[in-house]
């Protein structure tokens, strides 16, 4: 089958491939119901085939309104088409996906980035555009990559270009092709250092679907992406939190990135978070990959964090994050024996432990067992001594 996109005027061929285009759609369908395990691939093709045929459909009443009619190209057509870029659109879509008109008015810019954001988003067809031609996703950025301070973009320009970028992201097909595309991280670091709040959160947003990939990992590790991500969840504004605390421990499962992390101020940034209780969930889960590392539970000791994982064990009602929470305390408990002293006093007092060892998940009972298997061993060998 053609690639979408690559999508015919002449009335005849536009028939052939609509008969093509269903009895493609006919065989995906078919797969999907036929197969219980279908894979996610056979239903995005289907999708895909979907959107195309749409478009067939779109551009065929197009051709029939000018004939009978004379009237505009998009007097048929819904109304995100109606704007300025309908026409290029519907005589050729890849004039829209290689964004020739960014490169116009500041006023036709920000129209074309309006569309642009809103055909990405509501049809994904449109996004697989953006695997056609090396110079769509330079096109696209070029109108915010200009200035050499990204603050003096214009705010909905700035958005509307960032938010393209994140969903062309979605496609599985494209993480590898944006990410290695030299200007897309490095606009997004400024995207997250002098956006918009929206702007910010969508950049984010954008390298945690860009992550999903371990090479597009290795490459924002590398780049210093994690430095802005932990800034702006210290900022802590609320519409960016989950996006940025996604994108964080995205990042962070390969390795290498949690030392980067770590050296970028991780650690101090979610305890002083987790004591504010904002995010704790999310905020747990990247403590708990983060403390793997032996420079992480260094930080974690020298920022007090003991006390804070055993209250949250306490007072939480959340098994997942008491899970996080033992799970943090025995790495502690294995790497700086001089905590172990803080978690007895608290199991004297309070039996946390063993409440947790008792009546916890079987991941927890199993930490909280080894936590106090530890502290037995160590009572014993100070008695012995």
């Amino acid at each position: 089958m053609a690639k979408p996109g690559v999508l015919e005027s002449d009335p005849g061929v536009m028939v052939k491939k609509a008969i093509e285009l269903k009895r493609e759609l006919q065989r995906l369908v078919k797969s999907i119901v036929d197969d219980e395990d279908c894979s996610t691939e056979t239903i995005d093709q289907a999708k895909e085939t979907l959107c195309v045929l749409k478009e067939l459909k779109l551009r065929k009443r197009s051709s029939l309104s000018l004939k009978l009619q004379n009237k505009s190209v998009t007097s048929s057509f819904p109304d995100e088409f109606k704007c300025p870029l309908s026409k290029e659109l519907m005589r050729d879509p890849v004039i829209l996906a290689s964004g020739q008109k960014m490169s116009s008015t500041l006023s036709d810019q920000k129209t074309a980035a309006k569309e642009l954001r809103l055909l990405t988003k509501k049809h994904p067809c449109f996004r697989v555009l953006f695997c056609d031609s090396a110079d769509a996703i330079p096109q696209l950025l070029k109108p915010i990559c200009g200035s050499d301070s990204f603050g003096s973009v214009h705010p909905d320009l700035q958005e509307d270009v960032i938010t393209t970028l994140l969903n062309i992201s979605i496609h599985d097909n494209n993480k590898k092709l944006v990410a290695e595309t030299p200007m897309v991280i490095p606009l997004l670091m400024r995207a997250l250092r002098s956006g918009t709040i929206e702007t910010r959160s969508n950049a984010a947003a954008a390298l945690f679907t860009l992550s999903a990939l371990d090479s597009n990992k290795e490459l924002i590790g590398k780049s210093g992406a994690l430095k802005p991500l932990i800034d702006l969840l210290e900022e802590g504004h609320p519409l960016a939190m989950k996006d940025v605390a996604s994108a964080i421990f995205n990042i962070c499962v390969m390795h290498e990135n949690k030392a980067r992390a770590v050296k970028d101020g991780a650690v101090r940034v979610i305890l002083a978070k987790i004591n504010k209780q904002i995010h704790v969930a999310e905020l747990l889960a990247i403590l708990a990959l983060l403390s793997s590392h032996q420079s992480a539970v260094h930080d974690m000791g020298d920022l007090g964090a003991v006390p804070s994982l055993l209250r949250i064990i306490k007072e939480s009602s959340c098994e997942r994050n008491k899970e996080n929470c033992v799970a943090i305390l025995q790495t502690i408990c294995l790497y700086d024996r001089s905590k172990l002293k803080e978690i007895r006093e608290e199991e004297n007092g309070h039996k946390t432990i063993s409440e947790l060892a008792k009546n916890g998940t079987s991941r927890a009972k199993r930490k909280a067992s080894g936590i106090l298997e530890r502290l037995n061993r160590v009572v014993h060998i100070t008695h012995t001594a």
